[in-house]
């Protein structure tokens, strides 16, 4: 008896020198200045918190290891932005030359400031932001094989994540809206079509240069119009499609140079054309140390394209966008970062905003506003244009 309440001791106490939890818990809310366009959302100020915790466990010498991190929101005003999901949930098995990971995950690839093409894996958790940077955690099984002349990424994709949408009472959504209950498929397997990825990256000097190539379900809607009974809505389509993308970054002294490309097949336009070519490149240039002070000042400019034109599904594709990164590199890591995008056939100007400052050892103030301004009405954005919102969020990590 005493051997198995030892055995049992070790098994509980030996994780703990090599498990931790971090994360953070959250409050945020919204104001929009101006009211909706539809009655039914009949709010101006939207309150909603958050709960972003984070276990990780690793064994055999480091060599295994285990990652949980699980995300949930609670939304005041839109029961669509109330959600769950799970964000990691992987196991990791690594070697000298290769490593396997197998589990919901987050794979971020790109290196644009503005629109992040090549970002292709993890379907967009739409109802947190519209910056589409919120992902949904993708389940997949991830082999990585590790060379000195690059790195070679094979994924395999079981299970199709729909991208998240505002519901009827929640602001920042189309007009109509979009109906989640009835999504169309092209795949007869619908979301349970297996997807595949295949990307190769390596660092050639100053340049960092991925390459990638995707087949299955697009992570990106087409819509067309229905019904929901009596009320119009829009239905979303997902096609299957190849996708092509090259993300290329180069560094070159206070200079970084970024382009992503794709090229796209089988996502069918309403002229017929099923393929398309995209690109966002441009650069950032760092001023540092400005007037002999701590701070660093970045001026960043970046051309959006798709030859899509007015049939795209992004109102980007005939844009610039030009903004400023400001980093005070302080005790509190204070950072701003404000930029515009503009609309080189129209004039629409779609304003960002994003700032955070930290305060203490465990509490963080973000501040973020958008603004959406002159915008044309055969612009995509026509939709957004009373949807100009300031959001203040305060975390406390641990």
């Amino acid at each position: 008896m005493l051997r198995r309440i030892l055995l049992l001791f070790l098994f509980v106490s030996l994780p703990a020198f090599a498990s931790e939890w971090s994360g953070y818990f959250g409050a945020e809310t919204r104001f929009f200045p101006q009211d909706a366009l539809d009655p039914t959302q009949d709010h101006i100020f939207d309150l909603s918190f958050t709960a972003h915790p984070e276990f990780y466990h690793e064994w055999d010498e480091g060599r295994q290891s285990f990652l949980f991190v699980p995300f949930l929101r609670l939304d005041q005003q839109d029961s669509q932005r109330t959600h769950f999901d799970i964000r990691e949930l992987t196991w990791l098995m690594a070697s000298r030359d290769w490593e396997v990971r197998i589990g919901f995950r987050q794979v971020f690839w790109g290196v644009a400031e503005s629109n992040h093409l090549v970002d292709i894996i993890n379907q967009t958790d739409l109802v947190e932001n519209i910056d589409t940077e919120d992902k949904l955690g993708q389940p997949m099984i991830n082999v990585a094989w590790i060379q000195d002349w690059g790195t070679v990424d094979i994924f395999i994709l079981p299970g199709f994540r729909e991208r998240t949408f505002p519901g009827r009472e929640g602001r920042l959504r189309t007009q109509p809206r979009v109906d989640t209950d009835h999504p169309v498929y092209e795949s007869a397997a619908e979301d349970a079509h297996v997807d595949f990825a295949l990307r190769w990256s390596h660092v050639v000097g100053d340049f960092d240069i991925g390459l990638s190539h995707f087949h299955g379900t697009s992570r990106e809607p087409r819509f067309t119009v229905g019904l929901n009974g009596t009320e119009p809505v829009l239905i979303p389509h997902y096609d299957i499609i190849d996708q092509t993308g090259l993300d290329l970054q180069a560094t070159k002294g206070n200079w970084l140079w970024k382009l992503e490309t794709i090229y796209r097949t089988g996502q069918s336009g309403p002229s017929g054309d099923d393929d398309f070519f995209a690109l966002t490149g441009g650069f950032e240039y760092t001023f540092v140390g400005v007037f002999e002070s701590s701070v660093d000042l970045g001026l960043v400019a970046e051309y959006l394209y798709d030859d899509r034109d007015t049939e795209a599904l992004t109102p980007f594709e005939d844009d610039i966008m030009v903004g400023l990164r400001v980093a005070f590199n302080d005790v509190q890591s204070s950072e701003l970062l404000a930029g515009v995008v503009i609309d080189r056939d129209n004039s629409t100007r779609f304003f960002n905003i994003e700032a955070s400052r930290r305060i203490g050892d465990n509490w963080k103030l973000e501040l973020e506003a958008r603004i959406f301004s002159n915008v044309d009405e055969n612009d995509l954005q026509f939709v957004f244009r009373k949807e100009d919102y300031l959001q203040l969020s305060l975390a406390r990590y641990f």
